[in-house]
C-alpha cells in the first residue's frame, strides 16, 4: 500500500469536506506498521478521521459498538475472533457501519465468506492508497467497491458449492496427513463413509487427489496450512 508523501499530519483530519461531513473510520489490524500507514493516509484527508484502532476482532466489535464508525477497515486474520466473524457481528449490531475487508488474502473462500458476512468491499493491501480512499468514500454513500481483479472473479466464486461441515472436518484431517482409516477413527465413522466423502470433496474442489485438494483448499482460503 502506498503512503502519500504529504498532507498526512493529524491536524488535516479536522478540516471538513465541502458538505460538512467527516467520514469516521475504525482500523482493525494487528500489524503496527500497517496501522501506522493507514492512520497517516486517512488522517491526511479533509473529510476523514480515524476514531479507533483495534488489534483483534473482539476489540473491533467493542470499538464499533462504542464509536459507531461510518467505515471499518477490517483485516481477515487477527488473534482471537477473525475478521469475518467480527464483520458479521458488527453488521448485525451496527448495520449503518460499512465494512471494507483489507487483506493480503485473495482466496475465493475468503472473498465468499467476507461478502456473506456483510462486507461492502474487498481490497488487497498492495493496492494504491488512492484506491483505498475511493473505496472508503464509495461505501460511505451506500455503494459497494471491488477492484476489477476481485469483481471479475466474485460471481464464479460465490456460486461455487460450499463444503458441508462433515466435508470440512475430513478436509482438515487430510491437511494434517491422516489416512482414511485414521480419519474414520477420529470421527467415529466407517472407512467407507470417509472414502465416499473424500470423493465428493475432490469433485467439489475440482481436483483429482488428496494432495491437490490440500493445495487448492489453501489457495482458496478454505483451510490454513
Amino acid at each position: 500500500m502506498q503512503v502519500p508523501s504529504q498532507n498526512t499530519h493529524r491536524g488535516a483530519a479536522t478540516a471538513k469536506a465541502p458538505d460538512g461531513a467527516i467520514i469516521r473510520v475504525l482500523i482493525a489490524d494487528d500489524h503496527p506498521v500497517v496501522c501506522l500507514g493507514l492512520l497517516g493516509i486517512i488522517n491526511g484527508q479533509p473529510d476523514m478521521a480515524v476514531v479507533g484502532q483495534a488489534k483483534t476482532g473482539n476489540e473491533a466489535v467493542a470499538l464499533a459498538l462504542k464509536h459507531s464508525p461510518d467505515v471499518i477497515l477490517m483485516d481477515l486474520r487477527m488473534p482471537g475472533m477473525g475478521g469475518v466473524e467480527a464483520t458479521e457481528v458488527i453488521r448485525s449490531e451496527r448495520p449503518s457501519s460499512a465494512v471494507i475487508v483489507l487483506t493480503t488474502y485473495q482466496g475465493d473462500e475468503d472473498i465468499r465468506k467476507a461478502l456473506a458476512a456483510g462486507a461492502q468491499s474487498y481490497l488487497l493491501k498492495g493496492m494504491s492508497h488512492l484506491k483505498l480512499l475511493e473505496a472508503i468514500r464509495s461505501v460511505r454513500t451506500g455503494h459497494t467497491y471491488f477492484p476489477r481483479s476481485i469483481r471479475n472473479s466474485v460471481p464464479g466464486k460465490l456460486n461455487r458449492p460450499a463444503l458441508s461441515p462433515r466435508e470440512m472436518d475430513i478436509l482438515r484431517l487430510i491437511v494434517k496427513g491422516l489416512s482414511n482409516q485414521e480419519i474414520a477413527d477420529a470421527l467415529s465413522i466407517t472407512r467407507g463413509t470417509v472414502k465416499w466423502h473424500v470423493n465428493i470433496l475432490l469433485r467439489r474442489l475440482g481436483v483429482n487427489d488428496r494432495t491437490q485438494a490440500v493445495v487448492v483448499a489453501a489457495q482458496r482460503g478454505i483451510v490454513e496450512i
